[in-house]
């Protein structure tokens, strides 16, 4: 009989094994990256293009672009491309970034060969049909006059404005008048300069065999590439000023706040050191800010601080909803956290409950093949050491209570911390 009474052994993790991503080369040149668990007879198919909002020089033209792919091809409808994926129990998804967008097909192993004629037939040639397009657009412009009125929204939305400008790729946000003057032919334009006959990347995970590669290279392979990738559209790199942004909203029951600074990219030397701080200050359910902020002092449900990471920058973040009276305490609080980090060493029953928790919880996102070429995908394309994942754990384990105290002062100090508040104080 087991004893409920007595939780199990417990065991701190020190290392991942992952299984080994097998690259190809198709006839066109094209790489294709395998990662073949042969759990369940399913895979994905992704096709990664360097054709993020870096590329744009429209506004909007991107996002329109990827999205316009499924709309209609020269011998299929929208209506039939999407009565076509129905019948194989297949799944489109399209979606364009700052840095990329990308096609991802999920299928049965067996519909593979089903599936991939109608994959390349919307990759080269989709018509961007005119009736498509307004409904798309006019969509798109209900959902972001309904986000515009929603203040975390609209703080996420000023909060990256401040800290890389209006018009930089990590800065700009989808606006309603670009929307409502975006033309067909400028997603067309788009379309032909970044994404057509342009080099791609394959990444495909699941049960994946030696045969399914050769079905791939035989429809895929033989899309004809142009040499080199679109040119990015030069941006100016500002500065973000230390003035706090308030955007009042006088009938608002609650205030988004945010706070946090530009920082760096998963390759900077203090990346570990950085991400080991920012989870005990505000990365998990047990940080300070939750115990702080939710738990004594009442005043939100949730506030969490994070480094989201991009290809050529990343930044800093802590995020909450809070009564618009408790604004400026909380502020406070965040603030009084903070200098506590800077000025005193993290306890080691503390920091080793939180490097056990980030490494539980790295290898919970490891659990099925799709989660694993998520994480994989990250080092394939942003050039990351191929030990990336295999060192991660030793990584933050390798963090000290001096380090966490270093990182603080480094770069969490006043004078480096924008703040957005849309509310009110």
């Amino acid at each position: 009989m087991v004893d409920r009474t007595q939780s199990p052994a417990f065991q701190a993790i020190h290392e991942v094994r992952l299984p080994a991503v097998k690259t190809h080369t198709l006839d066109n040149t094209v790489p294709l990256h395998r990662i073949d668990v042969d759990h369940q007879p399913v895979l994905r198919l992704e096709c990664i293009f360097d054709a993020g909002t870096w590329y744009e020089q429209v506004p909007a033209t991107a996002f329109f672009a990827v999205k316009m792919l499924s709309e209609g091809t020269r011998t299929r409808s929208s209506a039939q491309i999407s009565e076509y994926f129905d019948r194989y129990g297949a799944f489109l998804e399209l979606s364009s970034g700052p840095d990329r967008s990308s096609i991802v097909v999920y299928c049965l192993t067996k519909f593979l060969p089903d599936v991939l004629p109608l994959l390349r037939e919307l990759l080269t040639e989709p018509t961007f049909p005119e009736k498509e397009f307004d409904d798309l657009r006019n969509i798109t412009l209900q959902n972001l006059r309904v986000n515009y009125e929603k203040n975390a929204y609209l703080a996420s939305v000023l909060f990256r404005q401040k800290l890389f400008g209006l018009d930089h790729p990590y800065g700009r946000s989808q606006q309603p008048d670009q929307i409502e003057a975006l033309t067909r032919q400028q997603v067309v334009e788009f379309y032909q300069r970044a994404l057509h006959n342009r080099p791609f990347q394959i990444l495909v995970a699941g049960q994946v065999s030696e045969l399914d590669v050769a079905l791939i290279n035989r429809e895929l392979g033989q899309v004809p590439i142009q040499t080199g990738a679109a040119p990015i559209v030069p941006v100016e790199n500002v500065e973000a000023n230390g003035l706090a942004t308030l955007a009042e909203k006088p009938d608002s029951i609650q205030s988004s706040i945010r706070v946090g600074r530009r920082l760096f990219t998963r390759s900077h030397p203090d990346f570990f050191r950085m991400l080991v701080t920012n989870e005990i200050l505000g990365g998990y359910f047990g940080s300070r800010l939750m115990k702080n902020i939710r738990e004594e002092k009442g005043f939100t449900y949730g506030i969490s601080s994070n480094m989201p990471s991009f290809r050529r920058d990343g930044y800093f973040l802590i995020g909450t909803d809070v009564n618009k009276e408790n604004t400026q305490q909380t502020l406070d609080e965040i603030r009084k956290e903070i200098r506590i980090l800077q000025t005193e060493p993290v306890q080691a029953d503390e920091l080793e409950t939180v490097k056990n928790f980030m490494a539980g919880e790295f290898v919970g996102s490891l659990n099925t093949p799709f989660e694993i070429a998520d994480r994989y995908k990250v080092i394939l394309l942003d050039d990351l050491p191929a030990d990336f994942l295999t060192t991660y754990i030793q990584n933050l384990r390798a963090v000290s209570a001096e380090d966490v105290v270093q990182m603080a002062n480094l770069y969490l100090t006043d004078t480096h911390l924008s703040e957005v508040v849309v509310g009110g104080k």
